[in-house]
């Protein structure tokens, strides 16, 4: 392999990790001078990556001292993808249990900016099964999961999402106004389960439940099913393995 080939795109994002790096091994917030020479940068070149690195927050400045440390945005990035290896980990040998059970699709999601993302599938073994991979995102509102999550949210919170969030039909059996939506909520958190009822895509049935331990949220799994399968017996089955999971994820999430 020649250098030309050899040589890294974008140099400068790894003399940004070079910045991050000596900022996150610092027991203190550091001035622009200490860190060009911890990292063998001129003072202009550090001083313009740091510049960028405080603008979409992954560095802050303090305005009083000048000094620089690690920001919210790459410490809410650090926490988010260590709650996904923890929770992919504990529930992994669960919804493998539940995929068992049920014979259907099992998916594990959480939320990022405001929609569900896959991270993990476990395939069903049936001769029809249904799309989906992993990182693939779906609104919170028409997918099961989602609604499971929201459920347990604040009245408050709720109004927020349904503010910021025009809830556009998918399919017919979407649900498109605002007291539906509350209404389906409230069951929801009253039951402790969630379906998505041909409300993402028509032909696709899902039983989900959230994971919540101490108010804080791990996200939601659920059992997908072509809808031609579903049947009431065949439905109380999955709600019963979903219940019976969710206590089993929760329980190790003490």
């Amino acid at each position: 392999m020649s250098k030309a080939e050899s040589k890294p795109y974008g140099t400068v994002l790894i003399k940004a990790d070079q910045i991050l790096n000596f900022l996150f091994e610092s027991a203190q917030p550091q001035r622009l001078n200490v860190i060009a020479k911890a990292t063998d940068l001129t003072n202009s070149t550090a001083s313009k990556i740091l510049n960028t690195l405080v603008l979409i927050g992954y560095v802050r400045r303090d305005s009083k001292t000048n000094e620089f440390e690690l920001g919210p945005s790459i410490i809410k990035y650090a926490k988010q993808s260590l709650k996904q290896l923890d929770i992919k980990k504990i529930a992994q040998p669960h919804l493998e249990e539940l995929q068992r059970i049920t014979t259907e699709t099992v998916h594990l999601g959480m939320i990022e900016n405001a929609k569900i993302v896959y991270i993990t599938k476990i395939e069903s073994n049936n001769p029809v099964t249904l799309y989906s991979q992993i990182g693939r995102s779906i609104p919170l509102y028409c997918s099961a999961m989602g609604k499971s999550i929201l459920a347990e949210q604040t009245a408050e919170e709720i109004e927020e999402y349904l503010n910021e969030h025009e809830l556009i039909p998918k399919t017919e059996n979407t649900i498109t106004t605002k007291k539906a939506f509350r209404n389906e909520l409230n069951t929801i958190k009253a039951r402790g389960y969630a379906f998505d009822d041909g409300e993402h895509e028509v032909d696709v049935f899902c039983v989900a439940a959230s994971l919540t331990v101490h108010g804080n949220n791990f996200g939601a799994f659920s059992v997908s099913v072509p809808k031609y399968r579903i049947n009431e017996d065949f439905t109380n089955e999955i709600i019963e393995a979903v219940q019976n999971c969710k206590t089993a994820i929760e329980d190790e999430l003490q």
